[in-house]
């Protein structure tokens, strides 16, 4: 029998199982035994039920055998009929997450300036020393060479493409080179800057897109071997957006399969302080190629952790933003309810200039919202309530953190995050929501090199849904304790809240803060979130904790870690 043949009897084993433990009929072993008996066969009996109440050992009566297998039969029925229609991977089911739905009063000031901030003027580039290397120069440094022709968008892009090159074979983050797109776009931006039309702060800058993000003329690969070749005709919004603010886009960075871990299709993704370390994951690359100065900033994603992590293992700034904040139009699809995209950078204010870029609703994203975001802006700390997690340890970059902020006059006040709600149990929609989207791999049997994808996307066919819907509940109470924590703070520095404020959808900014003393020295980084949709306040305190830390002037050595 061909695999097609028998991944289509799994399935139907799996599903019988779902039906008769939804059903509450027998045990499991009576609910195996029904399974295996009509794996292959067109139509569920009684007769089979009754085979399998003597495998397990319990009578039911003929009205509860007849019964069984209608229901059965009813169901397989309509699976049927459903399985009949082609979904694609892009395609949105019918509902959407909202994070505002508990917090009508975060609903409400999201839409208009925060008190503790006033409109600033636009922050002088930091000075440039006759020797700076390019690779780590922030936005406003290499736009003010750019605008004093100093340097060319050519020559930029052609010196990143460069560093791209000669560095991806110890880093292994890059799946695919856009040069002869990033080169046309460069011209134009040097021919646009000279005519004196600009685009704003990124027109020229190159950068790098997360590899599940879809660029015309470009693989979209996912990090998986399986959609190694396939390209996409309808570029991401976020990639759009950057287009029309004049930035170039270089490369294609990698991402662990399936958007889990740093591991893909072309191997390990390297952190560049320490070569012998993955770069954690899923926006493996992004976080590499930024630590390591082979673009100024990146996209990355997150669903659960995947720009946070990667940041902090690799010691530079980044920003997950609200869900809903920035479109996910043309991005792959993991979590519809969890799913966000956001800046990977060196520098804070970098990332607030890619952030203003990329923000708002998108009508191909129905989740996709307008709210207030302003940059630059000053913030009043002592208007600010920032909270102290006190019932998770403090680490050391996350208490130099509180420290400058403390210094500058901040109320630091101690709050407790909502611990009672088993966070990873809740992530099980997640899971859920993944296996929903890649279950034509999983019914073909294409599960090869996926890090833990397969036994994830397996096990959750045993999820039912009753037990998801569950969960989305629970989720509903943990954005209810998560909004009354911010009638108390305002943000919070720390908490290991990588799965709470996932699920709950709030931002977070990652801010280096120390250097480790270790045997691979290298930034440490903080951690702080904010209310819903208040990045700008979250970037304004951050770009103060960066200022006072000075860690920024610390580079990976790439030529003697190669």
């Amino acid at each position: 029998m061909d695999n097609h043949h028998t991944s289509h009897r799994s399935l139907r084993r799996r599903e019988v199982l779902n039906i008769l433990a939804t059903l509450g009929v027998g045990s499991a072993v009576f609910r195996r035994a029904v399974a295996q008996a009509v794996s292959s066969q067109p139509a569920v009996t009684a007769e089979m039920i009754q085979h399998a109440e003597w495998v397990a050992g319990i009578d039911l009566t003929d009205d509860q055998r007849d019964a069984a297998a209608a229901a059965v039969n009813g169901m397989l029925r309509k699976r049927d009929q459903l399985r009949a229609i082609d979904v694609d991977y892009d395609e949105l089911p019918a509902f959407r997450f909202d994070p505002e739905m508990f917090a009508p009063a975060q609903r409400e000031s999201a839409q208009q300036q925060p008190p503790w901030l006033k409109p600033g003027t636009p922050l002088p580039a930091l000075p440039i020393p006759e020797s700076a290397d390019l690779s780590f120069l922030s936005i406003r440094q290499l736009g003010t060479w750019l605008r004093d022709r100093t340097v060319s968008s050519v020559q930029l892009t052609q010196h990143f493409l460069k560093r791209l090159r000669t560095y991806d074979s110890l880093l292994k983050c890059v799946v695919t080179l856009t040069e002869e797109r990033a080169l046309k776009q460069a011209e134009t931006a040097d021919r646009e800057l000279a005519e004196g039309t600009d685009r704003g702060p990124l027109h020229g800058i190159p950068w790098g897109a997360k590899d599940l993000m879809a660029v015309p003329g470009y693989p979209t690969t996912w990090g998986a071997a399986q959609f190694r070749e396939r390209q996409l005709d309808d570029a991401a919004t976020a990639v759009r957006k950057l287009d029309d603010a004049g930035a170039v886009l270089v490369a294609k960075l990698s991402l662990g399969a399936l958007a889990m871990g740093d591991e893909w299709f072309g191997g390990q993704t390297r952190n560049p302080w320490n070569p012998e370390q993955g770069s954690s994951g899923s926006s493996a690359g992004s976080a590499a190629a930024v630590a390591a100065g082979l673009v100024p900033f990146a996209l990355g994603s997150e669903t659960l952790g995947s720009i946070v992590s990667p940041s902090r293992r690799c010691g530079l700034t980044a920003l997950r933003p609200t869900f809903g904040r920035v479109s996910r139009h043309g991005c792959m699809a993991l979590s519809w309810t969890m799913d966000k995209i956001g800046p990977m950078a060196r520098h804070v204010e970098d990332c607030a200039l890619v952030l203003d870029a990329i923000h708002g609703a998108d009508r191909n994203d129905p989740t996709s919202v307008n709210r207030w975001f302003r940059w630059p802006v000053e913030v009043d700390l002592s208007q600010l309530r920032i909270g102290r997690i006190d019932n998770n340890p403090t680490s050391k970059e996350d208490a130099a953190a509180l420290q400058v902020l403390q210094d500058l006059g901040a109320n630091v006040i101690d709050v407790q995050l909502p611990r009672q709600f088993p966070e990873y149990a809740i992530s099980l929609m997640l899971d859920a929501e993944a296996a929903t989207v890649f279950h034509d791999l999983v019914a073909a049997d294409d599960v090869e090199s996926l890090n833990r994808w397969p036994d994830i996307f397996r096990k959750l066919h045993f999820l039912s849904a009753v037990d998801y819907l569950h969960a989305a509940r629970v989720r509903s109470q943990l954005m209810k304790a998560m909004s009354q924590v911010f009638e108390t703070v305002d943000l919070y520095v720390g908490g290991g809240d990588v799965g709470l404020s996932n699920l709950t959808g709030h931002p977070t900014i990652v801010v280096p803060t120390i250097i480790e003393d270790s045997d691979h020295p290298q930034p440490r980084c903080a951690t702080l979130t904010g209310r819903l949709y208040d990045e700008a306040t979250l970037l304004a305190v951050g770009r103060l904790i960066e200022l006072r830390a000075e860690v920024n002037d610390v580079h990976p050595d790439l030529i003697n870690n190669k």
